[in-house]
């Protein structure tokens, strides 16, 4: 048989294609008025569907691109902060080696070596330290002069003679001049 055969139809005499498998599907599809507003049905509910999830979609790419550019914006925000706290380090660097020699200017009794820190509170704690040191070393100097301290004027030369008697006077003078 040929595909493209009709054949007539005994009941009302019509012709009519016989059904092959490509035809008996799109006849299967025709099917009744209430089985094709049933497919209508079902396809609006799908396309109402479809409709929806490509909203959902749109809204969903919409918010990715809002915070890919807020991230690229705070990723400058990042970059532009840790700029200045580089530059903010560098001043404050700055400051504390000034402050360290102005300590070591305003403070000469303090050997220069002891005075060191990398900021201004160890530079502060190395000058009270420094100072604590010389005024221990100074304390202990002047202990040590006070002790060997010779009295001005002429040294004695020989006996003192104040508080002798006058016998005692003239036994000190005899004795002095090598007699007995």
């Amino acid at each position: 048989m040929e595909d493209n055969q009709t054949q007539e139809d005994p009941q009302n005499g019509t012709q009519q294609t016989p059904a092959t498998p490509e035809t008996q599907g799109t006849q299967q599809t025709q099917g009744t008025p209430e089985t094709q507003q049933t497919l209508k049905a079902q396809l609006e509910e799908e396309q109402k569907a479809k409709s929806a999830l490509e909203e959902a979609i749109a809204e969903k790419d919409a918010r990715l691109t809002a915070l890919e550019t807020a991230l690229s914006e705070e990723k400058q925000g990042s970059e532009a902060s840790a700029a200045e706290l580089a530059s903010v380090k560098e001043a404050r660097d700055q400051a504390v080696t000034k402050y360290l020699g102005m300590a070591k200017a305003a403070n000469p009794h303090v050997p220069g070596d002891m005075i060191t820190g990398e900021t201004i509170e160890e530079i502060d704690a190395s000058v009270e330290k420094g100072k604590g040191l010389v005024a221990a070393v100074k304390k202990t100097l002047e202990s040590e002069a006070a002790a060997a301290k010779v009295p001005a004027g002429a040294p004695t030369r020989g006996e003192s003679t104040e508080g002798m008697s006058s016998k005692e006077l003239i036994a000190a003078g005899i004795k002095q001049q090598g007699g007995s």
